[in-house]
């Protein structure tokens, strides 16, 4: 396998975990706690954490194979990531806009990769 293609996909698999790590969170914003220390010291929260830690050491691992003016784009696919994983886990609806916005952002990616 090329080594650019490598590092991208681990780039976009690291966009995916930090995604996942978003929906973590969103679900323990969801409950109620007794206080305000086990709204931020609770197993929830502290996974999406370290998910976020490691995507992060992930992100860092990949910019040695990847285009720094890559790099955001490839991070943009998070958006995408994040409206399919609410509305598969979340159960939120899928509105017109975030459509648009997700189908701007896929023709945005597809520019850079043609050019």
């Amino acid at each position: 396998m090329n080594n650019m293609l490598f590092y991208t996909i681990l780039f976009l698999v690291s966009v995916f975990i930090s995604s996942i790590s978003q929906i973590i969170l969103k679900k323990s914003a969801e409950v109620k706690y007794a206080s305000v220390i086990r709204e931020y010291l609770n197993p929830m929260v502290i996974t999406a954490y370290t998910i976020f830690l490691a995507s992060t050491l992930l992100t860092t691992f990949a910019y040695k194979g990847v285009p720094l003016s890559l790099g955001p784009v490839l991070e943009a696919t998070g958006y995408i990531y994040v409206a399919v994983l609410g509305t598969l886990i979340l159960k939120e609806k899928l509105s017109r806009r975030k459509i648009i916005g997700n189908v701007l952002i896929i023709a945005g990616i597809m520019v850079f990769a043609l050019f």
